[in-house]
């Protein structure tokens, strides 16, 4: 490693003095244009972590749901998975790094993570559609080059597509090829044996709307339609032609305002969804015969499956086990019933065996074997995939005959709503218990559980975003009207007690 040539390099993509950073589980986030010196920093860093694992490791330039004139970096690691959290210590150091202690903090990288400097690093790359994301992603290429590591530039691809082939790549192709062309064969192939019964059968021709907040996910579902287009026809809306990204469309918009996105025209009872920037988001929605507006969001998305999945392996008799894994966002009802329902995990090993009893059932058990084996195929295993479960969504739904409002009829959400409330810090705010339970600053948990009192069927959590400095807010109650006033509540807290800036939070609207 030739410290004196990375510390010219370096000049060239200078740190801002004083910058602080932090890498989360997004990596990291902020405006562009303070990214340069994080960029060359982060291609760096992955060279060294391709050498310690021996492997190929992805970086994707991207902001996700974020405002356009952000952007931010993530590191991807052998199997698609996020970056290990002492390697994310490891991201945060040299991030933070003054130009004149560089040299310093690589050489205690390699040191602590005990890294080979002869072995071969190989790093694959992709970005978003922002129009910042090209350069950075050049200044990417220069940390990696300036450490003598290999590399291949993906160039635009959803963040799930990166996951994709840094897996395929590190499964010597097992998982399947690492092209956009492979992740596009794989995917619709699946979708194609899962469905065919269920079209071959006399259903109608199924459309689905797709909100694409104007990203990513635009460009590739139309590269990706001819593929599928016997079993779905999709209409794509929020394409990125006019509108900026994820602004005022994309699910996270959808799914905090709880309305449809702009640019948008619904009927009654037509099926719609929403991306978001980089397509590793999806929610879906409706309107209904009287007009008002049904989200559909990770719960109702994770009981369908999860209830497919389920009826399957009763029919093939198998005794394995199935779980759900919820976040503090799961809605309160969607727990209940998913309790009453199943129980564990959903493990690789019951992966090999449902695809070996697909070759040797019966008929009938056989036919249920090998949609499971299909349904495993058309997930992204890698990450959460907006492509891949709206492909899942939409075979299940076909297969078992469900419209849009059945499906919301599995069970009712408890009234919700999600704020955010502008802080000076975020990092004041600490949370235990899967972020449901706010340790610091001292005595807001405490106002948050008086609150909750005053509420039926209430709860309410604070935590910390992992990119900008806000705190959100979750509250849900047995009506809109006491989740709206416990969210403002809980929102005013926060603001009091954990140094809240701007504007004060003010009571919930129709329109918020």
């Amino acid at each position: 490693m030739d410290l004196d040539t990375i510390t010219k390099h370096s000049a060239l993509h200078a740190k801002p003095s004083g910058l602080i950073l932090q890498y989360g589980t997004a990596g990291f986030r902020m405006k562009a244009e303070h990214l340069d010196h994080v960029m060359f920093r982060m291609g760096l860093l992955a060279v060294l972590r391709s050498k310690q694992t021996k492997s190929t490791i992805g970086v994707m330039v991207t902001a996700s749901h974020n405002p356009e004139e952000d952007n931010g970096v993530k590191l991807v690691d052998p199997l698609g998975e996020m970056l290990a959290p002492s390697w994310e210590e490891h991201a945060t150091c040299l991030a933070n790094a003054e130009e004149q202690n560089m040299q310093r903090v690589l050489m205690n990288i390699c040191e602590k993570a005990a890294v080979d400097l002869q072995q071969a690093a190989f790093i694959v790359i992709g970005r978003d559609t922002r129009s910042s994301s090209e350069k950075l992603a050049q200044s990417v290429i220069d940390g990696i080059t300036v450490l003598g590591g290999q590399f291949h530039d993906y160039g635009l691809l959803t963040t799930p597509q990166l996951h994709y082939m840094v897996y395929c790549r590190n499964t010597n192709g097992q998982y399947g090829k690492a092209t956009v062309e492979g992740y596009y064969q794989k995917l619709s192939k699946a979708f194609a044996e899962l469905t065919k019964q269920a079209f071959c059968s006399g259903d109608e021709h199924r459309s689905l709307k797709v909100d694409c907040a104007n990203g990513i996910g635009a460009l590739k579902l139309r590269e990706m339609q001819c593929y599928f287009s016997e079993g779905l026809s999709v209409q794509l809306f929020n394409v990125g032609t006019k509108g900026k990204l994820n602004h005022l469309c994309g699910a996270d918009f959808v799914k905090s305002h709880q309305k449809p996105p702009q640019g948008m025209e619904m009927k009654s009872n037509e099926r719609c969804c929403s991306f978001d920037g980089d397509a590793d988001r999806i929610v879906y929605y409706y309107y209904d015969a009287d007009g008002h507006f049904h989200l559909i969001d990770g719960d109702k998305i994770a009981t369908l499956i999860s209830s497919f999945l389920k009826e399957l392996l009763l029919e093939i008799g198998e005794n394995l086990n199935l779980g759900v894994v919820q976040t503090a966002y799961a809605n309160g009802s969607s727990t209940r019933y998913l309790e009453e329902v199943m129980k564990v995990l959903f493990s690789k090993a019951a992966e090999m065996k449902i695809k070996q009893l697909a070759e040797e059932l019966e008929d009938k058990k056989r036919k249920a074997a090998k949609m499971l084996a299909n349904i495993i195929d058309l997930f992204n295993q890698a990450a959460g995939d907006a492509i891949s479960d709206m492909l899942v969504i939409e075979a299940i739904l076909a297969l078992k005959g469900l419209t849009i409002q059945q499906w919301d009829a599995l069970y009712t959400d408890l009234p919700n709503r999600q704020l955010k409330v502008k802080v000076a810090d975020r990092q004041v705010i600490c949370t235990t218990d899967a972020e449901r339970q706010a340790v610091t600053p001292p005595g807001l948990q405490e106002a948050i559980n008086d609150l909750v009192k005053k509420y039926k069927l209430s709860r309410a959590f604070v935590r910390p975003s992992g990119t900008e400095d806000v705190v959100r807010v979750y509250a849900e109650a047995d009506s809109q009207g006491s989740a709206d006033s416990l969210a403002h509540e809980v929102s005013w807290a926060v603001y009091q007690l954990a140094g809240g800036v701007g504007e004060k939070p003010q009571p919930v609207s129709e329109d918020i």
